[in-house]
């Protein structure tokens, strides 16, 4: 039994090809491997969400901005010129990469500077929905537990190389190598064998059933890369090198990344810039200041009280977009006296999350687990811990911790915001007798001592998000320290539940456990806001991935 995928269909909120003669049988076969969930309010394309703005309970000024938001941007679309050929852009970003190899990181910032090298097999467009990349099509033998696809003929890598696919069977065996560094091979763990049955036919087979697997093949970290540049142990981590839209130029650590229009890219016409450069601009207010005069095109980082700056000149504009993202104030387990759920649990009663959400960052939804707010899996369970300072000292006293505590309060000084709600998060605890010393530091040494070798007490970070859930709670709490047999295995379950109803039955378990242990302080899921120059047109951010998409972006004379 095979159910098939061609370029000229498009994925349905359904999780099957549009106009596809849906049966009973055929939807079962379709979702044993990738997933599909649907209700009134939200679908999942196989473990892919379709996020959509839910304003109830928010604030007048955040319902009456954000709707403004989406006016403006209306009205923008409207009037977007016709795109032209040429020119210069430069993004600014608050971090440079740990490394440039997607394979070996789980930094989003490697992922948002090589978006524009790279392609994957397939992608999530706008709305969320897989479209084909590399891949034009792909089938699903559910009998022989095999997945297959078709590549495109006539993509070019950016050293002559042609795409064939032998370079995807190395690019995934250089992943899984016993060798291999990468912090990813967990995800391809039902993963039996990669099979070459032609130039352009390529085989994955499967020991089990796997749900994520297809979203994992629309991540960076699932990047293609030439079979050549492998066997000669190219360095991918200082010189990146893929079909992307843009060819690697210039790495100049913590300054920026240029990049140069790849002519023989397969997108006819595309990109339409001639060159691309990523510049490392830590402060919020130099980003501004810089967009402000023109020295940068689009600023990762809008802080809210600079949007009238933005909005009021005639010369830059706001680019909304929803996120996937979970902020967390995340907790060390397994360092007392964070080990003690009673003290984690006051953690989260003496912390305002949305008052955090509101002056921090850019309003949003507070989140109970750690799954975005705008993830159909995600679990409303009313607010189980509201703010409540008193409580928080209560439960602090019964843990034997009357007195006060000391700890530390690591933030990773390229995120503004991220500091100010340290600054914030400072003051909160104080109020329930925790001094909170605060310690900056830069993003390489947060993603090694804290994220990697899980040397903190305390830290604030925005998850990015994922095409399904698996990546998140299956790949991202593990330097929290945060033990419970019972969660983990219900996380494997849901790996590999094909039936939607109970696959969302298990990622509700998984949240009630995960707040019920206060695992961390579940801040909530933000409005993505960017600046840019008014003659700016085409810039999209990729969907859930956090990831800048520059390949239909140009610009006009000013």
């Amino acid at each position: 039994m095979l159910c098939v995928w061609s370029r000229r269909d498009s994925i349905s909120k359904t999780g099957l090809p549009e106009g596809h003669n849906t049966t009973p049988e055929s939807h079962l076969l379709f979702v044993m491997l990738f997933g599909s969930f649907a209700s009134d309010q939200f679908s999942v394309v196989r473990g892919i969400h379709v996020m959509q703005y839910r304003h109830k309970g928010q604030m007048f000024f955040r319902l009456f901005f954000i709707v403004m938001l989406f006016v403006c941007s209306a009205t923008a679309v409207a009037r977007e010129p016709e795109p032209v050929s040429g020119g210069s852009l430069v993004y600014a970003i608050p971090g440079t990469p740990d490394t440039l190899d997607p394979q070996m990181t789980t930094g989003t910032l490697t992922f948002q500077y090589m978006k524009s090298v790279y392609d994957t097999l397939i992608e999530p467009d706008e709305s969320g929905n897989l479209v084909p990349a590399l891949a034009e099509s792909w089938e699903f033998d559910l009998d022989d537990l095999t997945l297959t696809f078709t590549l495109r003929r006539g993509v070019t890598f950016h050293n002559g190389d042609s795409l064939t696919a032998e370079d995807v069977k190395a690019t995934f065996d250089r992943m899984l190598s016993p060798d291999s560094l990468s912090p990813h091979q967990s995800k391809f763990e039902a993963l039996k064998n990669i099979d070459v049955l032609d130039d352009y036919t390529v085989q994955f087979v499967f020991s089990k059933p796997y749900v994520p697997f297809i979203s994992t093949l629309a991540s960076g970290w699932s990047a293609i890369l030439p079979k050549s540049a492998i066997r000669n142990g190219h360095d991918f981590s200082a010189h990146p090198l893929g079909t992307g839209p843009f060819v690697f130029n210039e790495w100049v650590r913590d300054d920026h990344i240029t990049f140069t229009r790849f002519p023989d890219y397969w997108m006819d016409g595309k990109p339409y810039l001639d060159r691309l450069e990523i510049k490392t601009v830590v402060e919020s207010t130099t980003q501004l200041l810089g967009l402000t005069v023109g020295e940068f095109d689009i600023i990762h980082v809008l802080e809210p009280y600079n949007l009238p700056k933005v909005e009021n000149s005639p010369d830059t504009k706001v680019f909304s977009h929803p996120t996937a993202l979970a902020l967390v104030v995340a907790i060390n387990n397994a360092r007392a006296p964070f080990d003690n759920v009673s003290v984690r649990r006051a953690l989260s009663h003496g912390i305002d999350r949305q008052a955090l959400l509101d002056i921090a960052y850019t309003g949003g939804k507070k989140i109970e687990a750690f799954i975005d707010a705008e993830s159909p899996y995600y679990l409303d369970l009313n607010e189980m811990y509201p703010y409540d300072p008193q409580k928080a000292k209560d439960l602090l006293a019964e843990a034997g911790y009357a007195d006060e505590i000391d700890v530390t309060l690591t933030l990773p000084q390229n995120y503004s915001q991220h500091v100010n709600a340290g600054n914030m998060v400072q003051n909160m605890l104080q109020q329930i007798g925790i001094r909170a010393k605060i310690q900056l530091v830069d993003w390489g040494t947060w993603i090694s001592r804290v994220y990697r070798d899980k040397d903190y007490d305390l830290t604030i970070i925005g998850h990015t998000g994922h095409l399904d859930p698996d990546g998140r709670l299956g790949g991202e709490l593990g330097y929290t320290n945060y033990q419970n047999p019972e969660v983990f295995e219900l996380i494997e379950q849901a790996a590999s539940t094909y039936l939607p109803k109970k696959r969302q039955s298990l990622y509700d378990r998984i949240q009630r456990i995960m707040a019920e242990d206060a695992a961390m302080v579940f801040i909530g899921t933000p409005l993505g806001l960017r600046g840019m120059r008014s003659n700016v047109y085409g810039f999209r951010m990729t969907y859930a991935l956090d990831t800048p998409d520059f390949r239909d972006t140009f610009k006009v004379a000013e």
